[in-house]
């Protein structure tokens, strides 16, 4: 699982203050999220992060491998 941040973030840096293991700003000054998986720890932060974001930009995202694995074990 990998965090996203999408189009309404307003670089207000909420995330980045709160986890900059998985956030960090970009060239125009809005957050993203670092091409990572996210471990236990973090998957637990963000999902905090999720709750305060000011503008709900911050999403946890599945890897495609995932979803199709979880598809064929139903």
């Amino acid at each position: 699982m990998k965090a996203k941040v999408n189009e309404n973030c307003i670089g207000c840096g909420s995330c980045i203050a709160m986890c900059e293991e998985v956030f960090e700003f970009n060239d125009n000054g809005f957050a993203e999220a670092k091409d990572k998986e996210l471990t236990d720890e973090e998957k637990e932060m963000v999902n905090n992060i999720i709750l305060m974001c000011p503008v709900e930009a911050i999403s946890i995202e599945e890897e495609k491998e995932e979803k199709e694995e979880k598809k064929d074990n139903n």
